[in-house]
Parts: structure tokens; C-alpha cells; sequence
């Protein structure tokens, strides 16, 4: 059988909102799945008790492998030199409220939430932009709000992604 990892990673591919979802999704591949080293259904604990006995470094480990080889891509080091005072970092939280005390910030029928984008300078600790929106408001929308520096570079994960607009950011 592959490996958790690499089920993670398929997860990933596929857009598979949680565990419960990527073991439905294998699970209902049935003859396919053999063709993915996978022989047996998979159940749910298999996952969970990977994601309790993996410790988090090696995810760190694996990004330092990666930044290494981006480095080692870039050639000259005084233009990645540069580059690292335009490289920003784009996220959102989701800030859960209670929905008696905030009834303006409704997320669903009984619970409030307002959502914290956020888009950080690499370089520093202080946020270049930020916008709070209601809890319900989807992260891609925020690529027309963020202000756009010519020569930068943006980093941000897969909720952002609409090719249309990426393709304006380009």
C-alpha cells in the first residue's frame, strides 16, 4: 500500500476537503484503487493515527530542502538578495465569535465569525495590507483588493486560487 504521505499528497491534488473525504473518494474508486497500490478499502483511523504519530518537523525539514533548491536555482545571489525585500506572504484566519454578543457578524444560523486577511512583507513584522471581511467571504476575493507591486512575488495556498485573477496579478 502507498504510504501515507502519498496519500496526503493525493489529497492534496484532489482538492479533498478533509481525511473523511479523501478516504470516501479512495474508498469509492474500488477496482481503481488497485491500480494506486491501494488493495484494501481504506478507513479513516489509518490517517488519523498517521497525522497523530507524524511530528510536525518534518514538514519543516521538507521546506528547507525545498528553499535550498530554489536557491540553488537563482544564480546570482545579489538578485535574490533583492527579490527577498518584494517576497510577501498572503493568508486568512477565520476568527470565530460568539454570535449573542456580535450578531452583525453572522457565519451560519448559530455561530459569528469575521475572517482576517493578512499580507506580510517577508522582510518585516508589520503587515503591508489588511482586510477584515464577514466569516462567509471567500479568500480569492481578496486578490482585487491587495495592493500590487511590479517585480514582487506573492505566496499564498490554493484558496486563492482562480486562474483569471492570478493571471491579472501576472
Amino acid at each position: 500500500m502507498l504510504g501515507s504521505t502519498s496519500l496526503l499528497v493525493f489529497r492534496q491534488l484532489t482538492f479533498r476537503e478533509s481525511l473523511r473525504d479523501l478516504t470516501s473518494t479512495l474508498n469509492a474508486l474500488d477496482s481503481r484503487r488497485y491500480h494506486m497500490g491501494i488493495k484494501h478499502k481504506v478507513p479513516l483511523s489509518t490517517f488519523a493515527d498517521a497525522n497523530n504519530s507524524r511530528p510536525w518537523q518534518i514538514y519543516q525539514d521538507l521546506a528547507m530542502v525545498l528553499i535550498d533548491q530554489a536557491r540553488k536555482v537563482v544564480s546570482d545571489q545579489s538578485e535574490l538578495e533583492r527579490a527577498r525585500d518584494s517576497i510577501y506572504a498572503l493568508d486568512s484566519t477565520t476568527i470565530d465569535l460568539c454570535l449573542s454578543l456580535f450578531p452583525w457578524a453572522e457565519f451560519r444560523s448559530r455561530k459569528a465569525a469575521i475572517k482576517l486577511h493578512t499580507l506580510m512583507g517577508l522582510e518585516g513584522s508589520i503587515p503591508t495590507f489588511i482586510h477584515i471581511s464577514d466569516g462567509r467571504t471567500h479568500d480569492v476575493k481578496v486578490l482585487d483588493m491587495i495592493p500590487i507591486m511590479a517585480g514582487s512575488i506573492y505566496i499564498m495556498d490554493r484558496g486563492y486560487l482562480d486562474f483569471q485573477r492570478l493571471y491579472d496579478l501576472h
